[in-house]
């Protein structure tokens, strides 16, 4: 028993030593709560107790509801913690309770600790600084004087404990340690005397039942707990009566060996009685053996009868199987038809699927050089308009040194002119600039449009995918804690149904099963290789005879729909696994599936050997070595078939690929295949939308680009148009020309005919761009139409795939029962003439034996013992002979033999005597401590009352208490001020604060008469009204005042404001929870 509890009750440590109480005091005393109230202690006193073990602070962080609370520092005499409702002051005695060890159910704010983590967060800290001072400090040298103790809670509800010095120092980690804390200080964080909740308040408020009282008396007097204590020495007492009752079964063994030696002391008798004794042994040995062998021969002809006519059995099982082959055959060969079938039809469309591909790569490339050319003559055009900008300024330069010559009027207009003319070159060239843009964006945008409908066309793909790989994450996240959800959602429950049935004698033999579920893989990654070799039968159960298959196809009909019920495979149980040595598989390097697996029930392992043949398929992990070995020129002799790690299936003239990715039931770390299904879920969900938006968002922004250049370009033109109108009236006025001006007027005009064609030859070039564009998109979408049609052939071949495989395993499975039936008549055969020749052998024994006892003894005896015993006695008798034959002259050592066999015996039979005795006494000693106990509880039961009606008498109110401990009931009776004149009524009479108050006084008389190093009470005077919350106020501040080598933290949401101020009492005030947030 640990400290805490010896100490709790029984006797006060000498830390805690409670002053003598003084029953004589005068009641007008205010530091008195009542006549049994003891004295205050003395300085010394109060500073040895006061040193250890109260609360100097607490923090909070994510804890319950709130993200930070505190730090909060107490006081070391009364602490009130105050705020209103949703403030955090329960959390604080919460995170107090959880933080100092107690369960969360102990604190009625939650069933898991996962309960009290702040939602959206991934753990909780709770930090509690323990005072650690004085004489009685807990190991000062290490954590100084004070212990913080750190608490952490993560989102799985585990918690880690860090036990720090007064400097932060880690110290242990241990919660072995900070219960060895708890006990030396003797704090009782499950006692609702030491903490009393709200919910425990309340609970404790309105309980009508007078047992719970009294349990809430025994649990904070720690009563209960000396009370469990008793009944486990009574139980280990017991148990040590039974070892005594062993050790007396040993003492018989001592004494018989004991008379075994008294025998050989006394045994002196006549040898010749002895050897008479013998020859008639020896005679009835002789047909003691002729009759025992007579019981041998009769079993064995009638197994010889029975065996004879079992065999027309085998006869039918052969006929039956041979014409289940034949059909098996017929229907695997029709079925290969059809899939051969639809092969050549996929091999006939591929030709076409590759034509209409280099028809689509084909146009593709003329687009390619059709938007080249564009790109050409573009280029083509802008050096033609750099030309004429060049010869238009070369015009300008000889029109102005023409007009140089000119009058005043002409001047202007050639300056203006040539204003005009370069506005109009900056404009064209803006013109061309913002063209060129308008077709890159055109561009931009529609490719960003194509890639638009090709991500739209994947993410439709890829749903079901997706879909799939949800549904893969459902099932894995069921089988976290049991295995057996791999295996479908109901089979738990199943199989629960299967013991509770085989339970209740419905089965003859338990079926079994999932057979998946049965077995072990020795190589975790052959798990695919072998799920896809089993298929079906991983899911499969197995049962030894029909009738026991229909009751459990009764079972699954209430746990399964139709359709998705698990095989059943029906044959006989046997105890042995079956020999496969003669048409097993061998390879050198590579193992059989039968091989590759730990099977532990011989019934799972007859099954897949005879459903599946699996000693006949061997584990290749590489596909390339797996068609080698499989297509070469030697096959492994008695391999039907081969898997590879992906789970491809390889025969010796075709190969099939495995359409599944990831093995379902032979998982060995569910967490790891749930974070990698979860992890491929979301890359390709982020993926495509990632994709999606960065394409939409290309798609915005080009088209706001486009829309914003086509107005530019808008305004561009009509600029130009009016500086066009400007210069052509100013051309049209009259001036002398130059003869040097015309010829390069005239290559003006010829270079505006080339960029009048040039302009020509983009806007063919870009018109047969779009034309080559829509034919390449139209071959395209001919080509993608085709490989979606062979997609859809090779899908309808998968089911076909399946039933092709499904069929081969029916044909192998009734070849190998065939061959299974045929081996068994033949063993059958075989077993009949060994029985011939045994009986034969048999009978043949029997006549010598007859003629050997006829010899020995003429006259039959009828003899009843067994020859096995007849022949023990004749040996023992043989060795008692010898041994009395070879001791006659050495009777010393008979008697020494004796005297030490009759001396270890009777020493022994003292010692048990001895025990016996002990336990008598501690017998004794039990009840003495029970009456000491009931004496104890007496004197408290007595206590509490005394300081009860002291409390009461505080108010004027008259009490009664009532303890039946025969019946464990508290009974307790309270009239509210009105003295003699009306009679005690219960206390579910009383208005809620009247009973507040009882209650009250009630906790405060427990608190007089147990022990803590510090108290807290949270919303002890929620149903008071003023006048009882002023009055039990006053009597908690004297108590505390009387006792300040102890703490005391109240929790209220009053504001105790009226409170008096002194340095004893500590306020601490909780900011208002904000309503406002989440």
């Amino acid at each position: 028993m640990s400290k805490r509890k010896s100490n709790s009750v029984g006797r006060s440590p000498p830390k805690r030593a409670r002053p003598t109480e003084d029953c004589d005091d005068d009641d007008d005393d205010d530091n008195e709560v009542g006549p049994s109230q003891p004295p205050l202690p003395s300085a010394s006193q109060m500073q040895s107790s006061g040193e250890v073990g109260i609360v100097e602070s607490i923090s909070l962080k994510n804890f319950m509801c709130h993200s930070m609370l505190g730090p909060f520092t107490f006081g070391p005499n009364v602490n009130f913690v105050v705020g209103n409702n949703g403030s955090g002051k329960s959390a604080v005695l919460t995170a107090l309770m959880v933080g100092l060890g107690g369960k969360a159910t102990t604190t009625n704010r939650g069933s898991s600790l996962k309960g009290f983590v702040k939602e959206g967060e991934s753990s909780a800290d709770v930090s509690i600084t323990l005072r650690n001072r004085g004489k009685d400090a807990y190991k000062p040298e290490l954590f100084g004087q004070a212990i913080i103790v750190d608490l952490k809670i993560n989102r799985e509800g585990l918690r880690t404990y860090k036990l720090k010095s007064q400097a932060g120092q880690l110290v242990s980690g241990k919660k072995e340690e900070l219960s060895a804390i708890l006990d030396h200080f003797n704090i009782q964080v499950d006692n609702p005397v030491s903490m009393l909740t709200q919910e425990m308040s309340k609970h404790f408020l309105h309980s009508k039942g007078e047992g719970d009282k009294y349990k809430f008396f025994m649990k904070a007097t720690q009563l209960e707990q000396m009370k469990e204590d008793y009944s486990y020495i009574k139980l280990t007492k017991g148990l040590t009566e039974n070892n005594v009752i062993k050790h007396e079964e040993c003492l018989e063994q001592l004494k018989k060996k004991y008379l075994e030696k008294e025998e050989r002391f006394k045994s002196l008798s006549s040898l010749d009685e002895m050897h008479s004794k013998l020859e008639e042994l020896k005679n009835q040995m002789a047909w003691a053996l002729v009759s025992e062998m007579e019981k041998e021969v009769k079993p064995i002809k009638e197994k010889l009868q029975s065996e004879e006519r079992a065999t027309v059995k085998y006869d039918d099982k052969v006929e039956e199987w041979t014409a289940k082959v034949v059909e098996a055959e017929r229907k695997y060969k029709a079925i290969r038809e059809q899939l051969e079938a639809l092969t050549l039809r996929v091999q006939l469309l591929q030709p076409e699927c590759a034509t209409l591909k280099n028809e689509a790569q084909s146009r593709n490339k003329a687009f390619n050089t059709a938007q080249a050319n564009l790109h050409r003559f573009k280029t083509n055009l802008r050096d033609l308009e750099k030309d004429k900008d060049q010869l238009s300024r070369r015009i300008d330069e000889l029109k102005l040194s023409i007009n140089q010559t000119s009058g005043a009027e002409s001047q202007v207009r050639a300056e203006q002119m040539e204003r005009l003319q370069r506005d109009l070159d900056a404009l064209n060239f803006k013109d061309d600039t913002l063209g060129q843009q308008i077709e890159q964006f055109q561009s931009a945008v529609a490719q960003a449009k194509d890639e638009l409908e090709k991500i739209r066309r994947e993410k439709k793909d890829q749903e079901g995918s997706m879909n799939a790989i949800k549904r893969k994450i459902e099932n894995m996240e069921g089988s976290r804690s049991d295995r057996l959800r791999r295996f479908g959602e109901n089979m738990p429950a199943l199989l629960a149904d299967i013991e509770d049935a085989h339970r209740k004698g419905q089965f003859r033999k338990k079926p079994v099963g999932p057979l998946g579920y049965c077995i072990r893989l020795n190589d975790h990654e052959q798990a695919q290789a072998v799920e896809c070799c089993l298929g079906a039968l991983m899911v499969a159960f197995t049962c030894d005879n029909h009738d026991d298959e229909k009751q459990l196809q009764r079972l699954m009909r209430d746990r399964f729909q139709p359709g998705k019920r698990p095989q059943i495979i029906t044959s006989p149980f046997f105890n042995r696994v079956h020999d496969t040595s003669q048409r097993a598989v061998y390879h050198s390097n590579y193992p059989s599936v039968l091989q590759s697996l730990e099977i532990e029930d011989p019934v799972v392992a007859n099954c897949l050997i005879d459903q599946r043949g699996i000693e006949c398929i061997l584990l290749i992990k590489d596909k390339t070595e797996c068609r080698r070995v499989m297509n070469g020129r030697q096959p492994p002799r008695n391999c039907r078939m081969a898997f590879t790690k992906e789970g491809d299936q390889c025969y010796t003239d075709r190969y099939y690929s495995s359409d599944q990715r990831r093995y379902h039931y032979l998982s060995k770390d569910v967490e790891d295949e749930i974070r990698q299904l979860q992890e491929e879920l979301h890359n390709k969900r982020s993926h495509l939308e990632q994709q999606l938006r960065r394409v939409q968002q290309n798609i915005s922004k080009n088209e706001g680009l486009l829309n914003t250049v086509y107005e530019n370009r808008k305004k561009v033109k009509d600029d130009i148009m009016k500086l066009q109108q400007e210069i052509s009236e100013l051309q049209n006025v009259e001036e002398p020309q130059s003869e040097d001006l015309n010829p390069l007027e005239e290559e003006l005009e010829e270079i505006n005919c080339k960029i009048s064609a040039a302009r020509v030859d983009c806007e063919e070039a870009q018109g047969k761009m779009a034309q080559l564009k829509a034919s390449w998109e139209e071959a395209e979408q001919r080509y993608r139409q085709h490989k979606e049609s062979i997609s859809t052939l090779a899908e309808e071949a998968d089911p076909i795939k399946e039933e092709l495989s499904k069929t081969d395993q029916e044909v192998e499975k009734s070849k190998h029962h065939k061959k299974h039936y045929e081996e068994k008549r033949k063993t059958h055969i075989n077993t009949i003439k060994a029985i011939k020749a045994c009986l034969q052998l048999k009978e043949q024994e029997l006549t010598t034996s007859v003629a050997k006892a006829t010899e020995i003894c003429p006259e039959r005896s009828d003899v009843r013992r067994a020859a096995r015993s007849l022949d023990s006695e004749i040996t023992r008798l043989k060795q008692k002979i010898s041994t009395q034959q070879d001791q006659q002259g050495d009777r010393e050592e008979i008697i020494r033999q004796y005297q030490e066999a009759l001396q270890n015996y009777n020493n022994i039979n003292q010692q048990v005597k001895g025990l016996k005795r002990f336990i008598v006494l501690l017998s004794k000693i039990m009840d003495d401590r029970h009456q000491a106990y009931t004496e104890l509880r007496r004197l408290l039961s007595l206590r509490c009352k005394m300081y009860f009606d002291s409390m009461l008498s505080q108010r004027g109110y008259m009490g009664k208490m009532i303890f039946e401990h025969k019946n464990e009931t508290l009974s307790i009776s309270v009239q509210p001020g009105l003295g003699d004149k009306a009679a005690l009524s219960d206390m579910r009479s009383l208005s809620g604060g009247e009973r507040s108050f009882s209650t009250v006084c009630f906790v405060l008389s427990l608190w007089a008469i147990a022990e803590a190093p510090f108290r807290a009470l949270d919303e002890f005077d929620v149903y008071m009204d003023m006048v009882n919350r002023r009055i039990s106020m006053d009597m908690m501040l004297k108590i505390a005042a009387s006792q300040r080598y102890r703490q005391f933290i109240f929790l209220t949401p009053q504001s105790m404001s009226s409170l008096p101020v002194n340095n004893l009492i500590r306020i601490l005030r909780l900011d208002d929870p904000d309503r406002g947030g989440k």
